[in-house]
């Protein structure tokens, strides 16, 4: 009991927490179909182990003899004969028998030191004295989700949140889609070497941000490339982890050997318009130039590791002390190619649109061992700056906007239902100049670079509720500089924030 103790009383101090997370989602519906636990086919939800992603991949299903394991039956929509008489008839369908709905709600708490509250260079009257909040309290997201199969192979997931900090006009669509899952056996290729996905969705990134289980999001992720002051055209706000629009087709599993996909997606652009350049003003932006897509591609393959040949093959259940997944090193790339659209000009100026066309490309790792998972990723992204020529009836090239950056992030599953985390944020970015003072100043953005170190811990109160803490130590920002160059009162805005969430 006495060693138990401190374990104890920090779980105790975290209920006490709370903090707006990453929009994240499990489903407790799939619980209630197959009357099993959360940790079947997760590690620490939303993470999936490999069942949880076998079960994906097969569209919201067990991945062998998935009839047997439910516990409650679907609704046939016709009978199982209409097969037969297809295509003069029907062909018949089913939905799950219990309606799959699932609920999520997650309150926070943050703290800030006094360190970013009092900046007051000496000398001045600033208005920006109390620059990050000190103290919050305030409920997060409550969601409404909605995952399963329609039968034939058709997955479908719809989540909503209903509000977000208490504000339902704060609310949003996140994920709405349907997924025909192994239509490669229509063309006699290989099982589940072709499924297709149309709707809303979150691009198959290497790690979802949507389903992340950190309570700040990884930085490179909601990183727009904005150009630097009136020199340069670049303001797209498009980020990776952004939903999209379109179509996907994909192949492979996530739980072993290869994996790709490649979506067609509506343009990313700016519905609020551009930033202003000098004289020039904005009547505003598109949503997508409907003469254009933006493409997305991803290829990765998994190196399952384990000793026994016989294993190595096999998916990886939960067992009653856990999940147990392969060890293994997964390896992959990225690349997103797309236009960002602005128009220009107003008033007495003609109205010119600029198309400047962008990419990001990137690569990540894998390396799973027992309860040790460590990954990472790198990312690139590039956006062409096209400037108003002299006589506002065309554009030149101007210097391109670019960053860099990735993350590298270990989460170690101490017990069952206890996991740390430890977390490397960096992004460097030729608009970040204000981000640290100690590697480059106003008149030299070039070099400036954001980055953070983020430990964490997480608890499984039960397998659907959660308490979780973090701390995100960031370098020393500034709001001014002087007629040299250097940071005016730089601070810090190290940050302390907690979370109590549930799904049900």
């Amino acid at each position: 009991m006495r060693s138990r103790g401190p374990v104890f009383m920090l779980s105790i101090l975290l209920l006490t927490l709370c903090v707006l997370s990453a929009s994240s989602f499990a489903i407790p519906a799939f619980s209630r179909q197959y009357g099993t636990s959360c940790t079947t086919c997760h590690v620490n939800f939303p993470k999936l182990n490999d069942f949880g992603k076998a079960f994906k991949d097969a569209g919201f299903k067990f991945p062998k003899d998935d009839e047997s394991f439910l516990k409650v039956p679907p609704v046939m929509l016709g009978a199982p004969a209409q097969k037969e008489l297809w295509p003069h008839t029907v062909f018949p369908g089913t939905i799950p028998g219990l309606p799959p709905i699932g609920l999520r709600f997650n309150q926070f708490f943050q703290f800030t030191p006094n360190s970013a509250n009092n900046y007051n260079p000496a000398g001045t009257n600033n208005p920006n004295t109390s620059t990050v909040p000190r103290t919050d309290f305030e409920p997060g997201f409550f969601s409404i989700f909605m995952a399963g199969n329609f039968g034939s192979d058709i997955a479908f997931w719809v989540d909503d949140d209903l509000s977000v900090s208490g504000a339902n006009a704060n609310g949003g669509l996140g994920d709405g889609y349907l997924k025909f899952v192994n239509i490669g056996r229509f063309f006699k290729l290989p099982t589940d070497s072709l499924s297709l996905r149309v709707g809303q969705f979150e691009l198959d990134l290497p790690f979802s941000q949507a389903r992340s289980i950190n309570l700040s999001p990884w930085d490179i992720y909601t990183e727009a490339n904005i150009g630097f002051g009136g020199t340069q055209n670049v303001n797209n706000v498009f980020a990776m982890q952004n939903a999209v629009q379109g179509f996907e087709l994909s192949g492979g599993h996530q739980y072993a050997g290869y994996h790709y996909s490649l979506a067609i997606v509506n343009q990313q652009t700016n519905p609020n318009g551009p930033a202003n350049p000098p004289n020039v003003s904005s009547p505003g932006g598109f949503f997508s130039d409907s003469n254009y897509k933006d493409v997305y591609g991803r290829f990765s393959y998994r190196f399952n590791l384990e000793k026994d040949p016989a294993s190595r093959h096999e998916v990886q259940a939960a067992g009653a002390t856990g999940p147990r997944d392969h060890t293994y090193l997964s390896l992959g790339t990225f690349f997103f190619k797309g236009r960002s659209v602005q128009r220009l000009g107003g008033g007495e100026a003609p109205v010119i649109t600029a198309r400047e066309p962008f990419y990001r490309v990137g690569g990540d790792f894998s390396f799973n061992y027992r309860t040790l998972n460590l990954f990472g990723l790198y990312m690139y992204g590039h956006d062409d700056d096209l400037l108003p020529n002299a006589t506002f009836n065309g554009f030149t090239n101007g210097p391109n906007a670019k960053f860099n950056g990735g993350f590298i992030q270990a989460d170690y599953l101490m017990l069952p239902w206890v996991m740390a985390i430890m977390r490397y944020d960096r992004v460097q970015s030729s608009a970040d100049f204000l981000n640290q003072a100690g590697s480059a100043n106003y008149f030299s953005p070039v070099g400036a670079t954001r980055n953070r170190v983020t430990p964490g811990v997480q608890f499984l109160i039960h397998a659907n509720i959660k308490a979780s803490f973090e701390y995100a130590i960031r370098p020393k920002q500034a709001l001014a500089y002087d007629s040299n160059g250097n940071a005016v009162s730089p601070f810090r805005t190290s940050t302390a924030t907690g979370a109590l969430e549930f799904v049900y």
